[in-house]
């Protein structure tokens, strides 16, 4: 579902997307940005944590898109991580996670919505901030992994009320890459929203 909703937001933008799997690569030559969706836990071995049993992990997934944001950073392609696919992208930049928020925060709410129930923090003078044009913004939760050592190249960009980073960005201003923890691609009728897909659109089409 994520793919569809993401494939829409492309579009809206005025984007082509084209859908990479293990069983089905693309390579990063052709294309001319990267997003890189939700989906399931990473790997722990990557960035120093700790195998535990429950969680699932694709492996094959964690190799390719670490191979695909390889080969578009050295490229100096445009970027734009979501949920999972900014906590991979932190971990391309060899940062870690925090496996489980619930433990690692506390007794904090669990939430897991679509909707925009929750209030993140968007840190003032980042470029995240000028593109959503917000200093607060209701987002949705779908997470329980978040990251915790911010990666070389990365600053956080946002976060919520208990700490969480929700949102990380590269500090080279002439480059774009950017993760964000939840998923904009749902909030379709929110324009602060969906002018990251736009902005991801006109990065890889040569603009600012």
């Amino acid at each position: 579902m994520m793919w569809w909703f993401n494939r829409f937001a492309v579009w809206r933008a005025g984007g082509k997307a084209v859908r990479i799997t293990a069983d089905d690569p693309v390579p990063a030559s052709s294309l001319d940005g990267l997003l890189v969706g939700g989906g399931d836990d990473i790997g722990p071995t990557l960035y120093g944590g700790e195998v535990r049993p429950g969680i699932r992990i694709d492996a094959r997934r964690d190799k390719l898109e670490l191979g695909l944001l390889d080969d578009a950073l050295a490229a100096r392609k445009p970027v734009l991580g979501i949920c999972r696919g900014s906590q991979i992208l932190n971990v391309a930049f060899g940062g870690s996670l925090h496996e489980d928020i619930y433990e690692t925060y506390g007794d904090i709410p669990k939430l897991r919505t679509a909707l925009p129930k929750k209030t993140v923090t968007i840190c003032p003078g980042t470029r995240l901030a000028e593109f959503l044009e917000c200093d607060r913004c209701r987002v949705n939760a779908l997470h329980h992994q978040s990251v915790d050592r911010v990666g070389e190249g990365l600053r956080i960009a946002a976060e919520d009320r208990h700490g969480i980073v929700q949102g990380v960005e590269t500090t080279d201003p002439d480059r774009f890459v950017f993760g964000v923890q939840w998923h904009p691609e749902f909030l379709i009728f929110s324009n602060g929203q969906q002018r990251l897909f736009r902005r991801l659109v006109r990065a890889a089409a040569g603009g600012a």
